[in-house]
């Protein structure tokens, strides 16, 4: 009887054991796509041009697109089942589709997106929310959340989504992949579902650099031009002050890169909230919000609210008769963002558009067509699914503020991964003028495997605080030198650049910019020693080697002079100080 009811127990083990293994098998089949599709489709690409003709540009490639764009005999789902259920097949497919379709890749489905594309978090009650393949236990963010999984998955080689406060860029960070919202209004939105007209802007995702810009050189059908470097890398330093997780983590990697690349003289530190604060006047016009009950402006914050408010309005006039017709249950965000819209006038949008063009010539002046902006891509590390943090006003105010200043500006942006920290990715963000798609997509082609390569070295080093500590306040330092040398206060400049070098004595900037104060003090020989120094550190140094052609010059050492003149040339060939030094040298002593 024991011997029975033994073998009982273990066939009932058995039994169950095999009843778990088959759920988790089927839950394997339910997820082998990540839940990232919706539908699942074949859009082939015309056949290939005849020889000698160059073939498709993106022959070879497969993409995915979210739910919002237009794909002939779908309906475009926009992300809620009751919108599918009272909208119509579409006619045509979307121009930016139809576009890479003719440029030679397939397209292999449509993906999830947030209800009606509206939220950042990526999650959607309907279609299930897509499993971030960085950090399954993550949201993947939004709206894009589909697309952004189908390349992080390896299901496809690149995908669209649409960016109007985010929508590419939020994914694209969480799940540690590159995100692309273009310049607004540079590529076609006809065929896809707007959100805020104001705000959107296509967008892409890819793994490969290389595949970023192909897919950008299609859209963008720019013509062919010589790439440029950077000449400015600037580092918005109170947007990094924003970061939940260690700042110099991710400073650090896109320093290094920098001074590996291009050299350390490119790099420059900017405050934007003074930046915005003189540049962006009718800022102070737009409501503020109350912060513990005090009325509290810093312009960062104000442009996260006036964004918030355009993608509201717009929203609201874009599908309020929808939703009072079909009566859609909507999602707790959406509901709430809409019930919160206040009363809007005719002001309230005049003021809008006069801080959009503020905005974006206040970021084309700081950058003009060379300079890159530097900030992080979201504030936070991907919350937990379900998570309540999603809906927390510090949370929305900290993810706006870094996002909004692309979303209003409508200059492009990137999104890169530069590695994890306690297992969730981390993101850079990278911002060119509105217009430089081309000169960004080029700068990100350069720097994306020296970016992961000082990503990778960040992650198995650990610096001691007090190293840390040093090297901001060495930085400190060389931007009072900085401010001194504006003022014409040689004297004091040089005293902070001497504070800066010896908090640390291996960066070539400082020795290059105490060679500048004593030029301008008559101390030839002292400036020609700290310019000999900072290019020993940074042979790609160009104002160090005009900085010191000058000394020589002053000193009577023509033939060195010329020599330096000449180098700076090398290094930068449109650089007409170098040219006309070196020209007018040659003139007189050769």
């Amino acid at each position: 009887m024991g011997s029975q009811s033994a073998n009982l127990w273990v066939l009932l083990g058995l039994g169950i054991a095999g009843i778990v293994l088959m759920t988790r098998k089927l839950k394997r089949v339910v997820r082998e796509d990540f839940g990232a599709f919706v539908h699942k489709l074949h859009l082939l690409p015309p056949p290939q041009p005849a020889p000698p003709k160059a073939p498709h540009p993106l022959t070879g490639l497969t993409f995915a697109v979210s739910d919002v764009f237009d794909i002939e005999g779908y309906v475009t789902g926009f992300g809620h089942p009751d919108w599918e259920k009272t909208h119509e097949t579409a006619a045509r497919t979307s121009t930016v589709v139809s576009t890479l379709v003719e440029g030679g890749a397939t397209c292999v489905g449509k993906t999830v997106v947030d209800e009606m594309a509206f939220s950042i978090s990526g999650e959607n009650k309907h279609y299930g929310t897509p499993t971030n393949p960085a950090a399954t236990a993550r949201v993947p963010g939004g709206s894009s959340s589909g697309a952004a999984v189908a390349v992080a998955a390896n299901l496809v080689d690149f995908s669209l989504g649409i960016d109007s406060v985010g929508g590419v860029r939020v994914p694209a960070g969480y799940c540690g992949i590159i995100g692309f919202r273009s310049s607004h209004g540079t590529i076609s939105n006809t065929g896809v579902l707007p959100v805020s007209t104001c705000l959107d802007a296509v967008g892409w995702f890819a793994k490969d650099p290389s595949i970023l810009r192909q897919v950008g050189h299609v859209l963008l059908q720019v013509p062919f031009a010589v790439q440029r470097n950077p000449r400015q890398m600037i580092i918005a330093d109170d947007c990094f002050q924003l970061l939940k997780i260690p700042v110099d983590r991710v400073v650090q990697v896109v320093v290094k890169a920098t001074e590996k690349l291009y050299g350390r003289q490119i790099l420059k530190h900017e405050n934007l909230e003074s930046c915005f604060n003189s540049k962006v006047p009718s800022l102070k016009a737009f409501p503020a919000r109350k912060t513990n009950g005090e009325l509290k402006r810093y312009s960062i914050r104000d442009l996260a609210e006036v964004a918030m408010f355009v993608q509201r309005h717009e929203f609201i006039t874009n599908h309020e008769e929808w939703i009072h017709s079909a009566n859609p249950i909507l999602d707790a965000v959406i509901s709430k963002q809409l019930h919160n819209m206040p009363q809007t006038t005719e002001v309230d949008i005049e003021n809008c558009r006069l801080i959009r063009n503020e905005m974006r010539s206040a970021i084309n002046s700081l950058l003009k067509d060379d300079g890159i902006l530097v900030i992080p891509t979201v504030a936070d590390p991907p919350p937990k699914l379900g998570g309540k943090e999603l809906q927390s006003e510090n949370y929305q105010s900290r993810a706006f503020s870094l996002l909004s200043i692309a979303s209003v500006s409508g200059c492009c942006q990137v999104s890169l991964p530069v590695g994890f920290h306690e297992k969730c990715p981390v993101s850079v963000s990278l911002i060119a003028r509105h217009g430089g798609d081309r000169f960004l997509l080029d700068t990100v082609n350069a720097m994306y495997a020296t970016l992961q390569e000082q990503a990778d070295i960040a992650s198995k080093s650990k610096p001691t605080k007090n190293a840390v500590t040093q090297e901001n306040s060495a930085e400190i330092a060389k931007e009072k030198g900085n401010q001194a040398f504006k003022e014409k206060q040689w004297q004091k400049a040089i005293s902070f650049y001497t504070e800066a070098i010896k908090l640390s004595g291996n960066n070539a900037t400082y020795y290059s910019n105490r060679a500048a104060a004593y030029l301008e003090l008559g101390s030839y020989l002292q400036a020609e020693a700290d310019s000999t120094k900072a290019i020993s550190l940074d042979k790609k140094n160009v104002k160090a080697y005009l900085r010191r052609g000058t000394a020589r010059e002053m000193l009577g050492y023509y033939k060195e002079a010329i020599e330096d003149f000449s180098y700076a040339l090398v290094l930068e060939p449109t650089n007409k100080r170098a040219s006309l030094s070196a020209e007018r040298l040659r003139k007189l002593f050769l």
